[in-house]
């Protein structure tokens, strides 16, 4: 049969008087007959070769039980909090600092769309404050951002100097945190995680936050 749709059909000239019936070779008889003939054919054998190789192939085993969490910087140090804690990575916003409230753990208020929020600052709480020589060697790299942070009924907004984004990990995947470590990152982080040839502090989220509602309280 030939493929006549594409000779006077709506895909060659279109001077098919059939056209003036069916409008487009889709309706007509004659194209639907070549659709079926094709169908009924015989598959070359190249084509049956392939397709059986293809659909022999065993499907790829989906790793389950996997957890999300959101990766982020704070000097040289790489952190971790599960993604539900975090719903939202902002751009950094200017900070009112608090009357009569001494610096430390609570920075001041942040508007993040309109709404003041308690920022706080985790590197303070972890014991994570640069020095001016490490800040100059992470300076200028990347642009800083505020997470906003929750969990339960507590909400605020931490300045980060990178933020990673989403990663999926296996909970075998994790190590203990080394009892040789005498500083308050270890306190906060339940393992550790290899990612990218660097060590992940994945935070305890409930004990963080606990201190969080203490500080703004």
């Amino acid at each position: 049969m030939k493929a006549c749709w594409t000779t006077i059909g709506v895909r060659g000239d279109a001077s098919c008087p059939e056209l003036k019936q069916y409008v487009h070779c889709h309706n007509c008889p004659v194209y639907s007959a070549g659709a079926m003939q094709l169908l009924d054919g015989v598959l070359p054998l190249d084509d049956l070769a392939r397709w059986t190789s293809q659909i022999a192939q065993p499907k790829p085993v989906k790793a389950l039980n996997t957890q999300s969490i959101v990766i982020f910087r704070i000097g040289s140090e790489w952190l971790a909090l599960p993604t539900p804690c975090v719903t939202e990575v902002a751009n950094l916003l200017p900070i009112h600092a608090l009357p009569h409230r001494p610096s430390g753990v609570v920075l001041g208020l942040a508007s993040v769309h309109g709404e003041l929020l308690i920022c706080v600052s985790l590197g303070h709480m972890l014991g994570l404050e640069p020095s001016a020589e490490a800040r100059q060697k992470v300076r200028g790299a990347v642009q800083q951002r505020l997470l906003v942070i929750r969990r339960d009924q507590v909400r605020a907004v931490c300045p980060v100097d990178e933020v990673h984004g989403i990663h999926r990990f296996h909970p075998r995947e994790l190590k203990d945190v080394p009892a040789t470590v005498a500083r308050a990152t270890s306190t906060y982080s339940k393992a550790l995680l290899s990612w990218r040839d660097r060590s992940v502090g994945l935070l305890d989220d409930e004990l963080l936050f606990h201190s969080v509602k203490r500080s703004v309280a």
